[in-house]
């Protein structure tokens, strides 16, 4: 495999006694040696998000000793980032990710460069931010950010270092090289709103994304150093409840839009727009349909309290039912075309989740099988444990 990176200064890479003695167990291996150390050194990787893929990426890549990362990144640590984005710790929840991301990495080896992007990738910063680095690794959750990292990797000619996770499966694959398949090759056209559930809704090992970062760091050194077999042309599939890896070929398409032979994509698009997404919010929960009633957690608390005919539906699954409730009749919502029948159409339904989104697929079902006084708790259970009952867990 050759080399991605052009030409290396010598003098711009020159590694003094210490970092000879901190990268001494890459120094004495062939693959490696003092070349491909100071081509790790004069290298210059994006990491587009510091989460969970983008946590052990970086922290791998720092201590590998690439000498510029560069971390695009706009969010704050919460809570429940940590069962996986082990950048962080307890003592960052609230701060900038970014912050905390580049306070580890310069802690881990003083001699990277870290550069912060504190920004969110859009159509109007990518090409001006991918140009200054060599290789992209993308670590991010959505959609729209995937084909914006992809085509614009395409068109800077910049390697797009792939990694995807959900519950307990991964993907990971190097697109958008010259010889290989970009991200459109594979995936042409995105999955209809909703239909794929994010982490927030469906969960992740907290393990998996450590393993397929890891699995994007080494194909960014492969890169670097011009060795080894990448994985352009293959899409690896991690199955960790299995413990079993595949692969699949995949082929350059020469009708792609992006990077066939007659390409029509000549400039980066409105990607939420491309995706079926309105409004800023990309990575969050988000309510569906417009003509849905909603009722927030204060007027329910009231309406429960003074007793009224009051029929409150949970929508989510057995098990987030045994993390907390408010004691409502629970019908998950893949169940809820076959159990319909349970409801009785006569009487008021308040419809929740976990953050209103899955509810608000419900009303919308409910509503087109005629039932008529149907309403989404606007926020979820979240929304009720932040403003009806602190003491109730959140997750």
């Amino acid at each position: 495999m050759a080399t991605i990176i052009p030409e290396i200064e010598p003098e711009a890479a020159v590694l003094n006694n210490d970092e000879i003695l901190r990268y001494s167990r890459h120094l004495i291996m062939p693959e490696v040696g003092m070349e491909g150390q100071q081509k790790l050194k004069a290298a210059r990787v994006l990491c587009i998000g510091a989460g969970g893929l983008g946590s052990p990426l970086a922290l791998y890549l720092a201590a590998a000793g690439v000498g510029t990362l560069g971390v695009v990144d706009f969010d704050v640590v919460d809570y429940t980032n940590l069962q996986r984005q082990i950048i962080h710790s307890t003592a960052d929840v609230g701060r900038k990710k970014l912050d905390s991301a580049a306070e580890k990495l310069k802690a881990i080896n003083p001699f990277v460069n870290v550069r912060k992007f504190e920004t969110r990738l859009s159509s109007a910063n990518a090409l001006d931010l991918f140009r200054e680095f060599d290789i992209v690794a993308d670590g991010t959750d959505n959609f729209p950010t995937r084909y914006l990292v992809n085509d614009a990797c395409v068109l800077t000619g910049k390697p797009n270092v792939y990694g995807s996770i959900f519950r307990f499966e991964g993907q990971a694959s190097v697109f958008a090289t010259e010889e290989g398949p970009c991200y459109r090759c594979l995936y042409p056209e995105p999955p209809p709103p909703g239909l794929v559930p994010s982490c927030a809704e469906g969960g992740v090992l907290g393990i998996l994304p450590g393993l397929v970062g890891v699995i994007q760091a080494t194909e960014v050194i492969k890169l670097i150093l011009g060795r080894g077999d990448s994985l352009i042309g293959r899409l690896l599939l991690v199955d960790a409840l299995a413990m079993k890896f595949r692969e699949l070929k995949l082929r350059k398409n020469p009708d792609c839009p992006a990077c066939g032979q007659h390409p029509t994509i000549t400039k980066l698009i409105d990607y939420d727009e491309f995706c079926g997404i309105r409004g800023e919010e990309t990575s969050k929960e988000k309510p569906v349909g417009s003509g849905i009633s909603e009722i927030q957690v204060e007027e329910l608390k009231r309406r429960l309290d003074a007793r009224e005919d009051v029929f409150v539906l949970d929508v989510r699954e057995p098990h987030e039912y045994q993390i907390c409730n408010i004691g409502g009749h629970l019908i998950p919502l893949g169940d809820l075309p076959r159990r319909v029948n349970e409801l009785d159409s006569s009487r008021e339904i308040v419809a929740h989740c976990r953050s209103g989104v899955r509810s608000a697929k419900a009303v919308d079902f409910l509503q087109q099988a005629g039932f008529k006084k149907v309403h989404n708790l606007a926020g979820g259970i979240l929304a009720w444990a932040d403003r009806i009952d602190p003491k109730m867990p959140k997750y």
